[in-house]
């Protein structure tokens, strides 16, 4: 029998009772394990047998799983490989090695994809290999950042735009972090600030780290609105930090949180997570993100 057991404030749930396979295999406990994720938005599974053919098969109940992107390492698979084992070599990676810097930025608050159209639903991240210490992942509910919102901030949020940008994001961390051929393949996209979920009709402020400006706002005024929503959202009272064990399986809604890896000491240290991506489609909500003369 599946139960839930809560561990954010106000959001996650550690899922016991069942298992990736269990959801894979039986309708059933899919559709319990899809209300809860429409419920707590952070769901974590403990000590799975985890394989990429399992993480997958999970993944797929949900929606359409994305192809990684391009000059990633997974790219072409449904994986993002997130490590700082040099494949070539099976050494770590050294301090300015792209994948080090990509850790960076991944420790900048985000929420997966929203620099894509479609955006993601959801991510499925396994663990593989953990260090002893450190290399956590901390969430955060927009959920509730959007209902802690002053009234007069939901009324102009619901209605503006904002531009997402993958380059914009990494830039934060080294100028050319994004290559050529990441700009090209992924321009900026424009999303509305609120994320409706169309199960629970739940509203979620829907900025991150990926957030280039704001229609209608000078660049600068619209950056530091923007830093000043995503600081409001992540104090530390309002957040839950996974702290990883090999076979951890974590799953979140990009809808509705903002999430962020936490440093390591990497030098010394090897990290090896694997993260699927589901892609959000018109039934999760993306028709009503549109800005309203895309839809013209």
């Amino acid at each position: 029998m599946m139960e839930l057991i809560p561990l954010g404030p106000g959001f996650g749930a550690e899922v016991r009772g069942v298992g990736l396979f269990e959801v894979a295999a039986r309708d059933e406990v899919y559709i319990q394990v899809r209300a809860a994720f429409e419920e707590h938005s952070v769901l974590v599974f403990r000590a799975q047998a985890i394989t990429d053919d399992l993480q997958v098969a999970y993944s797929q109940r949900f929606g359409t799983l994305e192809i990684a992107k391009a000059a990633s390492l997974g790219e072409g698979t449904p994986f993002s490989i997130l490590t700082n084992i040099d494949r070539a070599t099976g050494e770590l990676v050294p301090p300015n090695h792209k994948e080090a810097l990509r850790a960076r930025a991944n420790q900048l608050w985000h929420t997966d994809s929203s620099f894509k159209a479609p955006p993601a639903l959801a991510s499925v991240l396994s663990a593989r290999v953990v260090p002893p210490h450190g290399g956590e992942t901390e969430f955060t509910s927009m959920r509730l950042a959007w209902a802690r919102l002053p009234e007069v901030q939901r009324e102009q949020f619901a209605n503006s735009c904002a531009w997402h940008d993958y380059a914009h994001s990494r830039s934060k961390i080294a100028p050319e972090l994004a290559s050529d051929r990441e700009r090209s393949t992924m321009p900026p996209v424009c999303w509305r600030m609120r994320w409706v979920n169309p199960v629970n009709g739940r509203p979620s402020l829907y900025v991150a780290s990926h957030t280039c400006a704001i229609e209608g706002m000078a660049q600068t005024a619209a950056l530091t609105l923007v830093d000043q929503l995503i600081a409001d959202a992540t104090r530390p009272e309002y957040t839950y930090l996974h702290r990883w064990q090999v076979g951890d399986v974590v799953m979140w809604d990009n809808r509705a949180t903002l999430h962020r890896g936490r440093p390591w000491p990497d030098n010394l240290h090897a990290r090896h997570m694997r993260r699927t991506t589901i892609s959000a489609g018109d039934a999760d909500g993306v028709a009503d993100l549109r800005p309203v003369r895309a839809a013209a």
